[in-house]
């Protein structure tokens, strides 16, 4: 499971026109293992919920809190973690999250090992360290965070 957290920030950009008066930015941190941004990450505890884990992992490793407003969908990737007998290829389904950040914490319990950048949507799909997450980025949540922006779409969380 994995959430991209995101926020509002004014738009410094005189040419963008009045709808734009915000900028959407997303959180991604360092990997731990190699170059590269992600966005947390982690599995989920038997006494909750996928979406409730997506929480606790963005504080744990982002440092931030927020309120978890869509499900965007099932990713595939290889992980070289989770290669054994069963799973000779590594297979791993993640269920990504938009988080919307509400709080960012001046302290948290991966802070040590954790650096916090905020980008934009260009920004952070040239950063990320697998093209999984681009895919997670530009057809999940940029694709719903534009209808969602306009409108089009709520809190759909019901369908994990």
């Amino acid at each position: 499971m994995r959430c991209i957290p995101f926020r509002y920030r004014a738009n410094s950009d005189e040419t963008s026109g009045d709808e734009q008066k915000k900028l959407v930015e997303v959180l991604m941190i360092n990997s731990q293992s190699g170059p590269g941004l992600l966005f947390p990450k982690g599995g989920w505890e038997n006494d909750e919920t996928v979406e409730q884990a997506a929480a606790r992992e963005a504080i744990e490793e982002a440092g931030v809190r927020g309120d978890i407003v869509q499900f965007l969908g099932f990713y595939d990737f290889k992980s070289k973690t989770h290669q054994d007998a069963c799973c000779p290829e590594g297979m791993c389904r993640a269920a990504v999250f938009a988080l919307h950040v509400k709080e960012e914490l001046a302290s948290w319990p991966e802070q040590s090992t954790r650096r916090r950048t905020w980008l934009t949507v260009p920004e952070a799909v040239s950063q990320c360290r697998y093209q999984w997450m681009q895919e997670a980025l530009v057809t999940g949540f940029s694709n719903w965070h534009d209808n969602w922006s306009k409108g089009g779409g709520g809190k759909d969380c019901d369908s994990v």
